[in-house]
């Protein structure tokens, strides 16, 4: 092979490449389509009509997905649907992306009510931080990775925002130191609120606020946390819990969320 041919052929390479990733792409968005969604998966036949390509291709191609763990395949339909590897790394991304577009909102927060604020998510049974930021420009790293129980913080009842009582009971129900009723009816206050608060349920002297984040569609991915020593920070719960709702609307806004506009009453 001559110099010209070896430098020409890299290009054709890449572009065969390129056109292989989009054809992968286009496999990804069919199951990640409101039909699949609904009926739980797609089988090949049916995947290969959404995206024009022949049968035999499409197998091939979704057969190698699976392999990475990109795709998975019922063993009882033979239907595929998106695999555990693809929501992993979607859920590291989405973490990732979560925090840094919410450290610079936190800390407008933080500087405002001078006190540290906390972005915390839904861990099973638990809240963990994220995120701890003063209003100094620093970060509380001694904070970040800890977990507390969901029913001791106001981050709780936030991050639960979505759950029914008898969700609530599956998750907590077997805990004897919650009482799912009490939980609830702090999840419908937080609800009707749009924040929650906190007294003393973590640690004897600490108050705080929540305010839940939305993504793009409209779900609960975090809480923007506020705790701080009663003697300073009950008379301010109000206030706080507005400030943590405002920073935590600008953190949704960002992550996609539009909110709706309440639906109009006919007369």
């Amino acid at each position: 092979m001559n110099e010209a041919n070896a430098a020409g052929s890299a290009p054709i390479a890449g572009r065969n490449q390129g056109h292989g990733l989009r054809r992968d792409i286009d496999l990804l968005d069919a199951l990640g389509s409101p039909e699949a969604q609904h009926t739980g998966g797609l089988g090949v036949v049916r995947i290969a009509q959404i995206v024009g390509r022949e049968k035999s291709q499409v197998s091939r191609a979704l057969k190698a997905l699976a392999d990475v763990g990109i795709v998975e395949r019922d063993p009882d339909s033979l239907e595929y649907r998106l695999g555990w590897r693809l929501f992993s790394l979607v859920a590291r991304t989405s973490e990732s992306r979560l925090v840094r577009v919410a450290g610079p909102v936190m800390h407008q927060l933080s500087v405002g009510l001078e006190e540290t604020s906390h972005l915390c998510v839904l861990h099973e049974k638990e809240v963990r931080t994220l995120l701890s930021v003063s209003g100094h420009s620093y970060r509380l790293r001694e904070w970040e990775g800890r977990c507390v129980p969901a029913w001791t913080t106001s981050a709780g009842p936030v991050l639960l925002r979505d759950a029914s009582p008898d969700e609530l009971y599956v998750r907590f129900g077997a805990t004897h130191e919650v009482s799912v009723p009490a939980l609830w009816s702090r999840v419908k206050g937080a609800r009707e609120e749009g924040f929650a608060r906190e007294f003393e349920e973590f640690e004897p002297g600490l108050v705080g606020v929540s305010a839940p984040v939305f993504d793009f569609r409209g779900r609960v991915v975090a809480a923007l946390n506020v705790t701080a020593p009663s003697a300073r920070f009950a008379a301010r719960l109000d206030h706080a819990g507005r400030a943590a709702m405002a920073a935590a609307a600008k953190v949704s806004s960002l992550l996609g969320w539009e909110p709706r506009p309440p639906a109009s009453r006919l007369p």
